[in-house]
């Protein structure tokens, strides 16, 4: 027996070595190709980083805003690749072909799923993080801008503001969210009911596809580009840079929040939200945040808070004078516009009632938005990372018809069961409702009220603990079924959702039916179509990807 255990223990070792051996071998093999084919002026080699590298963990860690899978091994890239220059991905692309890799394309990390940075199947994979083709044109007198897509949504805005204070882009409303993906799945925000979604102001695109080749608008032809406006880029190219529409804003603009105590004995204040929201002028954005507010008190009862936040496209005398017509339960004044910033707060106090309001220009409104103080510097938008407190779980559907009582009181005993969720519902209308459906991908159109988006989060990121939040979850999605689209049930893909359904290892159009409907309706068959015709060999891939349709 000793002498067998010997033998073992021999082969072992000798195994771990000739797996460091491979590994190394395998990993100086595709070195070789990058170097293959890099020109002179070619510098990936130096961005190329493999697990042993200094900076692969670092880099790993960023591109996790939802640090939830940074623990697992399993999941890792092969190698990641941090491109300073477009033409340096071209390489990446065909080793990764020629060596049956995938790749993994990160611009922000904020995908919920973080598909951007890991992969649930076997295959080895390489992660291309672009945050640093983050470079912007802006042309006042065409009013539009050229940025690259690692250029973040806080960037984008403060370059804006930087040299006008009359235009603005409709994206979202988190900074450290990547302009690739965030544009190249739809792009809801706070001007949206306005001027439509970030993809419907997308003017053009600069794209490389599965071959390394560079195309724009022209060469990559209108079924791609308009593919990339909604479609989620990763399922076809990589997305390089966007040609933006810029629109007009006023130089005085109002933002505001009312808060509430969320009483299901008295649900008057949220049936009229939601029967006037989607229908106001396209000039308010009003949405509501219902979340569990935290206790002072212990004896006291759980408090959960609805507040109704948003921004108008106009003075503040202006806003109050709307709102006195539409919500004067709001009880807002003037004088409540101009008092000092109250900072962040929570909904604490009892009976939890509270009101702010703000006339600021439009770089203002977005460090509101964005949960920063009013007297905060816009150059606060530059920050490239978000505090990684919490670990979470998201999903999404689409409202076409308000939620009766009966639905507000379960989501009110939902709520009550746990701490640390919230529920954003945003209102739809204005502009949404008059481009088709299938203008574009999102087809999320007339006919739909809300977005709602639900989040949960935990701070111990055990087995046990992350299982009970996201049984909570997958709780509450399935409890809201019958308040919410049908027929398909509906989803936003920027809130990606692997419960909605995955591929399988062949990427079959049939089973991706089950999850491509649910974000794209009738616009999922010709994403299908697309991708077979770009991309027929499915490199491009991923547990949500687009499957080929030939």
């Amino acid at each position: 027996m000793g002498n067998f255990a010997v033998v073992i223990s021999i082969l072992f070792i000798l195994s771990i070595s000739c797996l460091i051996s491979c590994d190394e071998t395998k990993y100086q093999t595709f070195i070789q190709c990058i170097s293959d084919h890099s020109s002179g002026q070619n510098k990936i080699l130096q961005r190329i980083h493999t697990p042993n590298s200094p900076a692969y963990v670092s880099l790993l860690e960023s591109a996790a805003q939802n640090p939830r899978w940074t623990n697992s091994t399993a999941q890792r890239p092969f190698l990641i690749a941090a491109p300073h220059r477009e033409a340096e991905i071209r390489a990446v692309i065909l080793c990764s072909k020629m060596f049956g890799h995938q790749i993994r394309v990160k611009s922000g990390g904020h995908d919920y799923e973080g598909l951007s940075f890991r992969s649930e199947t076997p295959l080895s994979f390489i992660m291309v993080d672009l945050s640093n083709l983050n470079r912007t044109k802006i042309d006042l007198e065409e009013e539009i801008a050229w940025i690259q897509t690692g250029v973040k949504l806080g960037q984008l805005y403060y370059e804006i503001a930087n040299k006008s204070s009359t235009l603005a882009f409709p994206g979202g409303l988190y900074p450290t969210v990547g302009s690739g993906g965030h544009i190249s799945g739809g792009g809801l925000g706070t001007l949206m009911r306005k001027y439509g979604i970030a993809a419907d102001n997308v003017l053009d695109a600069r794209v490389m596809d599965a071959n390394g080749v560079t195309l724009d608008r022209e060469s990559m032809g209108e079924d791609l580009f308009w593919a990339i406006r909604g479609g989620g880029g990763a399922s076809f190219c990589v997305i390089l840079a966007w040609k933006l529409k810029l629109v007009r804003v006023p130089e005085k603009l109002t933002v505001f929040t009312v808060r509430r105590k969320f009483e299901p004995e008295n649900l008057h204040l949220l049936q009229k939200w939601q029967n006037t929201a989607h229908k106001v002028s396209k000039d308010l954005f009003i949405r509501i945040l219902l979340q569990t507010a935290p206790k002072k008190d212990t004896s006291l009862e759980k408090l959960v808070a609805v507040g109704y936040n948003g921004l108008f496209l106009g003075p503040a005398d202006e806003f109050v004078s709307y709102m006195e017509t539409i919500f004067p339960e709001f009880d807002l004044k003037i004088e409540d516009c101009f008092s000092a910033p109250a900072g962040n707060y929570s909904c604490s106090d009892r009976p939890c009632i509270k009101k702010e309001c703000f006339q600021v220009p439009w770089i203002k409104s977005v460090l509101y938005f964005a949960g920063k103080k009013l007297d905060d510097p816009p150059e606060i938008l530059l920050q490239q990372r978000v505090n990684k407190h919490s670990y979470s779980k998201g999903t999404s559907d689409f409202l076409k018809s308000p939620i009766p009582d009966e639905g507000w009181k379960m989501i009110h005993k939902m709520f009550n069961t746990d701490d640390h969720q919230m529920m954003i519902m945003d209102p739809l209308g204005g502009k949404i409702d008059e481009i088709w459906e299938d203008e574009i991908p999102f087809p999320h159109r007339k006919g739909n009220l809300f977005n709602v988006q639900y989040l949960k989060y935990w701070e111990v990121n055990t087995k046990n603990e992350s299982s009970k939040h996201i049984k909570w979850m997958r709780n509450l999605h399935k409890k809201m079924k019958p308040y919410v689209a049908q027929s398909p049930r509906t989803a936003y893909i920027n809130y990606k959702d692997l419960d909605l359904g995955r591929n399988d290892e062949n990427c079959s159009y049939s089973r991706a039916k089950i999850w491509g409907e649910k974000y794209f309706k009738g616009n999922f068959k010709r994403l299908a179509r697309v991708k077979g015709k770009v991309d027929p060999d499915n490199f491009f891939r991923n547990e949500q990807s687009i499957p080929v349709l030939l």
